[in-house]
């Protein structure tokens, strides 16, 4: 009796990688290298789905520390007053206002100035 070797379902589960591997070059287009290639790049874009949250979060910080400077304040210290005032805004959305609501942000400064000189 003959062994047997699955040729339609192999040849189902290549054309599936492979498929997934369209726009690779060269030789990343044969089964064997885009299999492994496939695999690196899938686990690089599990890797990088949560760097993109502390990427975007280190963007937001070094904008607000720029604009804090700008009104004689630190990024902590900004932060520090906003607190302490009751200010609850998000980093995203203070990065946003720095950028392009500049008076709004200077609001904000000396909310957090007066709240620190408070006490």
């Amino acid at each position: 009796m003959p062994r047997v070797k699955g040729g339609p379902k192999t040849r189902r589960r290549h054309k599936r990688l492979l498929k997934l591997a369209s726009g690779f070059v060269g030789g990343r287009k044969l089964y064997r290298q885009a299999r492994s290639t496939l695999e690196k790049g899938l686990t690089y874009a599990y890797r990088d789905r949560k760097q993109k949250k502390r990427n975007f979060r280190a963007l937001w910080i070094l904008r607000i520390n720029a604009m804090a400077r700008h009104h004689g304040l630190t990024y902590s210290r900004f932060m520090h007053g906003l607190r302490r005032a009751g200010v609850e805004v998000d980093r995203k959305q203070l990065a946003l206002l720095a950028m392009e609501r500049s008076p709004l942000f200077e609001e904000l400064a000396n909310t957090a100035k007066q709240a620190l000189a408070a006490g």
